[in-house]
């Protein structure tokens, strides 16, 4: 499997990346998308994956960091147009912290979901999209179902809702993705939300360097190594043959994102 989305741009993997894709491997884990949080974190996203072959990255802006201005969306542009970008986003919006402002993460979700469809028509650059949605379904979705994209292109990464907001994600007709998360103790709601998905629309992802799943909780910064520990947890947890739903999530990995695991 492959980690479908980690931030090897952060401070936490500087000098260690090598290290850090080399114990994953070990651990079953191939692969990994490096997820961009502003215009610019997009450039050095794309850097790493031209450096490793097993490495990809998306193109977008994180609702956390919306009012960083400027945003230069010509670097998103630029990033999308390689092959080693497989995906626009984060993007989306977050109500659990007050900054932001809301109206500041809305106007910059609008703007860049309006760039996107005009990079989609000029370059056809049309890569899916990973959404940051905490607190927030109530406020996104009808966001979403305004933007001129199916929602089969959607993921909403990193779920930590409950079972209405996952009806709400799976009636809207999204992909759904967990980190470990959902192994805590105190993530009974996320766990039984969790339950509620569909096999063939779920992926698994680590959000490191945040989220270690159990029994590695303790450890900082989470690795791509351990997102094959919330795949066996989500498996035991739903009650699935642990192949069976290890090849399921590959699949819906290599349907999504286009990246294949030889």
């Amino acid at each position: 499997m492959i980690d479908t989305h980690c931030h090897l741009t952060f401070p936490d993997y500087e000098g260690r990346i090598d290290q850090t894709l080399a114990d994953a491997k070990a651990a079953g884990v191939l692969g990994a998308i490096t997820i961009s949080t502003t215009t610019e974190d997009a450039l050095h996203a794309l850097a790493i994956a031209e450096d490793y072959d097993n490495v990809w990255c998306s193109a977008g802006v994180h609702p956390l960091y919306s009012d960083r201005a400027p945003h230069h969306w010509e670097n998103l542009r630029k990033v999308a147009r390689s092959d080693r970008c497989v995906a626009w986003g984060e993007l989306g919006l977050d109500n659990h912290y007050d900054k932001p402002p809301k109206e500041i993460q809305r106007a910059v979700l609008e703007e860049e979901l309006e760039f996107i469809y005009s990079c989609w028509m000029a370059d056809d650059t049309n890569k899916p999209i990973i959404l940051h949605c905490r607190d927030a379904f109530q406020d996104l979705v009808p966001v979403l179902r305004a933007a001129p994209f199916i929602p089969a292109n959607y993921v909403f990464h990193c779920f930590t809702g409950d079972t209405e907001d996952m009806k709400l994600l799976l009636d809207f007709g999204a992909q759904v993705s967990f980190t470990g998360a959902v192994t805590f103790n105190n993530s009974k709601a996320i766990q039984e939300a969790a339950k509620l998905a569909p096999l063939d629309r779920i992926m698994v992802e680590t959000d490191a360097p945040f989220l270690t799943p159990e029994p590695h909780r303790k450890i900082r910064p989470n690795e791509p190594q351990y997102a094959i520990d919330t795949a066996r947890f989500l498996a035991e947890l739903r009650g699935e043959d642990w192949d069976d739903f290890h090849n399921a999530i590959n699949d819906n990995t290599e349907r999504f994102f286009g990246i294949r695991l030889d």
